[in-house]
């Protein structure tokens, strides 16, 4: 079966440069064993870094035993929802890519929230009013 973006559509890739995903596949893919759900493309910048780091999420530092190059403002990087929601709150999220934001996320965060940060709107930006 075909994971789907919030928008309905077939899941597109976030990024590869670095690889991202639960599953480093490039997308935010998701699964039982994804319990952080990073279903959300955030386009990182640097309020959104320093925000990850303040609560224990350094996602900017390398991490060579994994292979991770560490974040720059500018990547596209799938978060978890929950510290995607956290920066939300307090005022700090990172733009979302809907086309690449896994339909999963639903669950967590409403679409018209994820909307005001989309970087992505369709031609047709109707069909996400529900």
């Amino acid at each position: 079966m075909t994971e789907r973006n919030v928008l309905g559509d077939e899941l597109e890739p976030c990024g590869t440069d670095p690889v991202t995903g639960f599953f480093r596949d490039g997308c935010c893919s998701t699964g039982p064993e994804d319990l952080g759900s990073h279903t959300i493309c955030a386009v990182v910048t640097a309020e959104f870094l320093s925000h990850q780091r303040s609560i224990g999420n350094d996602l900017s530092s390398p991490q060579p035993l994994y292979g991770f190059p560490g974040l720059e403002p500018g990547d596209r990087w799938c978060v978890t929802a929950r510290n995607w929601a956290r920066a939300y709150d307090d005022g700090l999220a990172a733009p979302v890519v809907l086309a690449s934001t896994n339909e999963a996320v639903l669950d967590i965060v409403p679409l018209a929230v994820l909307m005001k940060f989309a970087v992505d709107v369709p031609p047709d930006a109707r069909s996400l009013e529900a």
